[in-house]
């Protein structure tokens, strides 16, 4: 189950549109940024719901931010 998020690269700043795979239940990924093509970790936050899992959470880091 994915779900489209709009999201902004840690690095240019620029707008996108990222799309976050729910049914990993809380996870971290690394995706490059559409406009500026550099690593973001995404940290995603979900839980579970009557109608299936919702998004809670999305922090996006860049590689060199510390991720704990």
């Amino acid at each position: 189950m994915y779900h489209e998020q709009q999201v902004n690269c840690p690095y240019c700043g620029e707008a996108f549109t990222a799309f976050i795979d729910l049914s990993q239940g809380n996870h971290q990924t690394v995706e490059d940024c559409y406009i500026c093509c550099r690593p973001i970790e995404f940290m995603i936050e979900t839980r579970e719901a009557a109608d299936g899992p919702q998004l809670l959470r999305i922090d996006t880091y860049t590689d060199d931010e510390s991720v704990i």
